[in-house]
C-alpha cells in the first residue's frame, strides 16, 4: 500500500525490512488460527533438508498442474476506523492460462476505488497475483533460507513447520518471508503466513521517496480433485505505520471455481511421465 496526503502520494526512502527467521514465532499471533501445540522434536525417519527437497518437488508439479486450471480471484481491501470500513477496493476477475501457460485476467466486476489514505500499488497487484499464493518449488529453493521448527496439527492436518526469509533482495523482485506449513503426508504446503518483502519505509535521511508497506497475510490451501492442494482464502487484518500516519488494513482474497481446462501439460512426478490433455470438472474447493 502507498500513502496518499492531501490527494498526493508521500515519497519515502527504502529500507528493507528482514528479520531473522528466528524472530517470526515473536510476531506471528495471527497466523496462530486452527494451530495446535507446535512439537519442536526432529521428524522421525527422515532429516529436515530432506522433507525441503520433497515437498519443493512436489511443488513443482503442482505448479505446473495449476496451469491447466482456470479460477475465479476476489479481491477485497478496506481501511478501517475501528472495525467500519471507511474505503474499498473490489476487483473480481477470471484467471486462465493460454496454451503457453501465460496468465490471462478477465476483469468481471472492478468499481471505483473509495479506499482513503492509501492506494493499491505495483507491488500490491504483483502479491494479488503471485505472492499471497505463495508456492516454492526446487528452482525457488537458493533463493531462500529455511529453518525447520517442528511439527504442528493444524485443522485436521499433521504438518511440518518452517520458517522462511530469502538469502538476498535483488532488485525489482519480491520474496516471501514467514512461515510455512507442510502436509505430512502429500508434502505440499497447505498454509503460509507472513509478508512480502521488500516493504519500503521511511529514512531520516531521505524522506522524499516513494514508502509501500503491505501487511501479515495468511494463506489456506484446499484440496482440490483430489490430490493438489490449492489457495482457497487470503487473510490480512493489520496497522500499517506509515511516517505520516497509521492506517488500518484489511485484505480478503478468495480464489474460487477451480475448473480444468484443455491444455496439455507434460506432468512429472514420482518417476512417470504422463500426458495430461482432457479437461475434466473439478470439485469446488
Amino acid at each position: 500500500m502507498s500513502l496518499l496526503n492531501s490527494a498526493q502520494k508521500i515519497f519515502l526512502g527504502v529500507a528493507i525490512l528482514l528479520a531473522p527467521l528466528s524472530l517470526f514465532a515473536q510476531t506471528s499471533s495471527a497466523c496462530d488460527e486452527g494451530n495446535g501445540p507446535l512439537n519442536p522434536a526432529q521428524p522421525a525417519g527422515t532429516t529436515p533438508q530432506q522433507i525441503i527437497d520433497k515437498f519443493a518437488a512436489r511443488e513443482a508439479v503442482f505448479k505446473q498442474a495449476r496451469n491447466n486450471y482456470a479460477y475465479t480471484q476476489d479481491i477485497l481491501v478496506q481501511t478501517l476506523d475501528g472495525i467500519t470500513a471507511t474505503g474499498e477496493f473490489r476487483l473480481v476477475q477470471d484467471i486462465v492460462f493460454d496454451d503457453k501457460g501465460t496468465r490471462v485476467e478477465n476483469v468481471k466486476f472492478a468499481p471505483q476505488s473509495t479506499l482513503r489514505d492509501v492506494t493499491v500499488s505495483a507491488s500490491d497487484y504483483e502479491d494479488f497475483r503471485n505472492m499471497m499464493a505463495f508456492i516454492l518449488t526446487t528452482e525457488d529453493l537458493p533463493k531462500y533460507n529455511l529453518l525447520y521448527v517442528g511439527q504442528q496439527h493444524v485443522d485436521e492436518i499433521d504438518t511440518f513447520v518452517f520458517d522462511i526469509a530469502p538469502k538476498t533482495i535483488e532488485k525489482g523482485h519480491r520474496y516471501f518471508q514467514g512461515r510455512l506449513w507442510v502436509d505430512s503426508r502429500d508434502f505440499q504446503i497447505v498454509k503460509s503466513c507472513g509478508k512480502t518483502v521488500p516493504q519500503v519505509v521511511a529514512t531520516k535521511k531521505n524522506k522524499n521517496a516513494q514508502e509501500d508497506l503491505s501487511p501479515t497475510f495468511v494463506t489456506y490451501r484446499e484440496q482440490v480433485d483430489g490430490e493438489y492442494w490449492f489457495p482457497t482464502y487470503t487473510r490480512a487484518d493489520e496497522v500499517l505505520h506509515f511516517r505520516m500516519n497509521d492506517v488500518h488494513i484489511r485484505e480478503v482474497v478468495k480464489y474460487m471455481n477451480y475448473k480444468r481446462f484443455g491444455s496439455t501439460t507434460r506432468i512429472v512426478f514420482k518417476g512417470e511421465v504422463k500426458d495430461d490433455k482432457s479437461p475434466q470438472p473439478s470439485k469446488k474447493p
